[in-house]
């Protein structure tokens, strides 16, 4: 009879509805999506104001009709794109083929390769600029009179700084590294590889006709973080002393702010219109399979091998 009390009290209770169940994460979400939507939009419309409304002229865009004619903006936004798609290249051609012979040859190698990547988030920027300063002075000092002198001087080259990118690749790795193994943990991988290489696929074609269709969407992610690195890059660049778009942003405040900061939220508008043309590319590509219609991996891979032979 005790037992029934609490129950009999709780029937006795008008049950919370489905209306009020609903309506408290309601305004909850919506609270949070004001803050956030202040947090974030707010220092990017006061930007905007500060680039359109000059003190004396009121309303003007001559910060941004100025933009195309500034000394330096073509070289360093030259720069920049050319060393992110040479950092991109780089990075998923290093990465890929070695994540996955780690995941298919030597599983227990998994963590030493995870402790490599993220080793380059426990180094700061400045640390690392010290130590790359550091070995490029072994060249005139060392060897002014070996062929790796010329080698030195080629890295250096303020055309295409060799050095930036090798930085660029390491700062990249802990971001392509969690991005490419969480596409890959999502698939099955061995089961994929076996059934191509049953159809009678080389490696080469295994991995492009097989593999890397299935890690598009972390494939997307790698090439969006990477860029988004590289745009926003300013420390390492700096401290060498090249001039990348980040760094030339930089030099123009000192002597025209409002250019500065339209500049600035220009970057930001093309870094957010990449995103959205990677996240239209990879859900337009993108092929789920219907309910009802599910098929294995291995099926799939044998269709794809058959499809393209």
């Amino acid at each position: 009879m005790a037992a029934l009390t609490p129950s009999a009290a709780r029937a006795g209770r008008p049950a919370p509805g489905p209306a009020g169940r609903r309506r408290r994460p309601r305004v909850w979400r919506g609270v949070v999506g004001l803050v956030a939507a202040l947090y974030f939009l707010g220092p990017m419309v006061f930007s905007v104001i500060f680039t359109v409304d000059v003190p004396g002229q009121g309303f003007t865009l001559s910060s941004y009709s100025g933009i195309l004619d500034a000394p330096g903006f073509g070289s360093s936004l030259r720069l920049t794109l050319e060393l992110a798609a040479a950092t991109i290249a780089a990075t998923l051609l290093l990465l890929v083929p070695a994540l996955v012979a780690v995941r298919l040859a030597a599983p227990r190698l998994r963590v030493l390769v995870e402790v490599l990547c993220s080793l380059p988030l426990v180094v700061p920027a400045v640390a690392l600029t010290a130590g790359i300063s550091s070995v490029l002075q072994w060249g005139p000092d060392d060897f002014a009179d070996t062929p790796l002198f010329q080698t030195f001087n080629e890295i250096q080259n303020p055309g295409f700084p060799v050095v930036l990118l090798l930085a660029y690749v390491l700062m990249a790795l802990p971001l392509a590294y969690r991005t490419l193994d969480a596409g890959l943990r999502a698939l099955d991988l061995g089961t994929l590889v076996e059934a191509a290489r049953n159809c009678g696929a080389n490696w080469p074609r295994t991995v492009v006709q097989v593999v890397l269709p299935n890690l598009r969407g972390a494939l997307l992610n790698t090439v969006f973080l990477t860029l988004a690195l590289v745009l926003g890059e300013y420390t390492v660049a700096s401290i060498l002393g090249y001039q990348p778009f980040a760094v030339w942003i930089v030099s123009v405040g000192g002597s025209n702010a409002q250019m500065s900061v339209a500049v600035s939220v220009l970057s930001l508008v093309l870094t957010w219109v990449l995103l959205l043309l990677l996240a239209a590319a990879g859900r337009g590509r993108s092929t789920r399979p219907q309910r009802g219609t599910r098929r294995s991996a291995a099926t799939t891979a044998a269709t794809t091998v058959q499809e393209n032979s």
